[in-house]
């Protein structure tokens, strides 16, 4: 019987027709028998690589990426069961949330190998223009690139798989892992070839050269900081210039408007994950896992009660400002007397208190939050507020991947390379952009410290700021060690009572609660900056082990 680990990796793409307002959205049948009578046109082909934006990611973006990437990057905070074992760093092989990332990440490998290993065979016997071909194996190879730049960075030496039917057809099922170098090289040569042959422009929602060249910036300013290939710092700023220069894209002038359902695939965007309304595996799920009541969505999909920005990054935010008002942080997270009128539009909208009692006397319609804010970013409200459908876990609100601020820093992080601080002309440019839009003064120069600052804030719960951290750690090991250790990830508020028990002030206002530390502070060592494989896989396949060599990968 094969394992779950080589029936994921070989699993073809098993699709049914789904109705959805979108073309770009229009799911076909996709499996063996109907392969070899299928791509018969550039229509068909495109109607394949359309399922890479969306399901696939389904796994990976429901819990793992922001459990993992805002989780532990010391973000969000989150106590609940398997998802608060990676914010404490109390996670083991077992860990639910870490084999369903590793498990959706390499659904999406094999979802895409399926496209690149048969598609090029059939429709080149169907005469489509070799073009067309070239164009949709840009897409599956960007798309597996992507998959493979998030398990190097969450798990390190990992197996490449290019062909897994080939795999088991040789009886080759116990693979080995590769090699860090062998990965990023694997990477880079997917990404060259998707910026080589995707087109400068296209339908919304597909990726062009531009999200290519975007994130090769970024996967060579990892692989400058994690294998001390300083050349890459080079490249990955001439990649980020070609972009922010040619590319025609821009930033929205409005940091909130960047997370409203009308503005999916705007002006920003390089990549993002394309989600359809009201229909489970097909939708954006982030509104029910963050969403502090059912209030707020009129349903009963909002589990984000305890779900907050922490301490540290909200005195993050404070401390970037430098005294100014940063105008991303409502859309970041919810607090006292923040008003939404997108959201509850019917009753004049929504405004965040601590408690609000229900008026007739029967409990709260509000509760405190531990930390006494909630998550906003993704949160767009009910089907009335939004007029489209936001149940079973599926709103229409695309989940950004890649978009051009991130392409601005990366510009300014490459300036700095393997050095603490840039004054460079260009590199201020790209960055003061990001700052502008902040309502932030500008900076005649920044520091390295002061550039993943500034990313923090501007990613917030976007699930990607562990991948900060992580060359954080390539660049400065000890350093970024300390910063996770001194993050007091525990702390949090509770009612101020006098010597009776009796509460103290007023329960709506931060006056009536005090700060409480955490009685045992969360340790977090080396060994924690990479995932263990799951145990179930390493069961099966000891390649997969801690102690297991990697291997160079034999390119061809």
């Amino acid at each position: 019987m094969k394992n779950k680990f080589i029936y994921t990796l070989a699993c073809t793409v098993a699709l049914s027709i789904t109705s959805c307002s979108k073309d770009f959205l229009e799911i076909v049948p996709y499996d063996t028998p109907t392969v070899d009578g299928f791509y018969n046109s550039r229509d068909e082909i495109r109607s394949v690589t359309a399922t890479l934006y969306g399901r696939p990611w389904f796994e990976y973006n429901d819990k793992f990426s922001w459990a993992a990437g805002d989780g532990m990057a010391g973000d969000l905070f989150n106590d609940y069961q398997h998802e608060g074992q990676l914010f404490f760093f109390q996670y083991s092989d077992n860990n639910d949330i870490i084999s369903q990332g590793w498990r959706s990440l390499y659904n999406i490998v094999a979802y895409s190998n399926a496209i690149i290993n048969d598609m090029p065979r059939v429709a080149g016997g169907n005469n489509v223009a070799q073009e067309d071909i070239d164009a949709a194996l840009g897409e599956a190879r960007f798309t597996r690139a992507y998959a493979y730049y998030l398990l190097a960075e969450y798990w390190d030496e990992v197996p490449i798989i290019e062909n897994a039917a080939g795999l088991i057809a040789a009886d080759n099922i116990q693979v080995e892992k590769n090699t860090t170098s062998s990965v990023y090289e694997f990477i880079i040569r997917d990404l060259e070839f998707a910026a080589e042959n995707l087109p400068a422009s296209d339908v919304e929602g597909r990726v062009t050269q531009w999200a290519a060249k975007g994130l090769l910036a970024k996967v060579h300013l990892t692989r400058a900081h994690r294998l001390g290939m300083q050349g890459d710092f080079g490249t990955a700023s001439a990649y980020a210039q070609d972009v922010i220069q040619n590319s025609g894209h821009s930033l929205m002038s409005n940091y909130a408007d960047l997370f409203k359902i009308e503005n999916n695939n705007n002006s920003e965007t390089l990549y993002a994950l394309q989600w359809i309304g009201g229909t489970w595996g097909l939708g954006n799920s982030r509104q029910a896992v963050f969403a502090r009541n059912a209030r707020i969505t009129n349903n009963s999909e909002a589990w984000g009660g305890f779900k907050s920005a922490t301490f540290s990054f909200m005195e993050n935010l404070q401390q970037n400002a430098e005294g100014r008002t940063d105008l991303r942080r409502p859309a970041i997270y919810m607090t006292l007397g923040d008003h939404y009128p997108e959201i509850m539009r019917s009753e004049g909208g929504y405004t965040y208190n601590l408690v609000t009692p229900d008026p007739e006397g029967d409990g709260n319609l509000d509760d405190p939050n531990f930390l006494l804010n909630n998550i906003k970013k993704y949160v767009v409200g009910s089907m009335d507020d939004v007029g489209r459908a936001v149940n079973n876990q599926g709103v229409p609100l695309n989940q950004y991947m890649l978009r051009l601020a991130d392409v601005y820093l990366i510009h300014t992080e490459a300036a700095i390379g393997a050095g603490n601080e840039t004054a460079d002309g260009a590199a201020m440019n790209s960055y003061n952009a990001v700052r502008a839009r902040a309502g932030l003064a500008p900076r005649a120069s920044v520091t390295y410290r002061q550039l993943f600052n500034e990313r923090r804030v501007e990613f917030g719960m976007e699930g990607i700021n562990w991948l900060d951290v992580k060359r954080f750690f390539y660049k400065e090991p000890g350093t970024a060690i300390d910063y996770l250790n001194n993050q007091d990830r525990a702390a949090g508020y509770e009612r101020r009572v006098d010597a009776a028990g009796e509460p103290i002030g007023d329960a709506n206002s931060f006056e009536g609660y005090v700060r409480i530390e955490p009685e045992t502070p969360v340790n977090v060592s080396p060994n924690n900056m990479r995932f263990p494989v799951p145990n179930a896989e390493v069961s099966y396949n000891p390649n997969l082990g801690p102690s297991a060599q990697a291997v160079d990968y034999v390119f061809e």
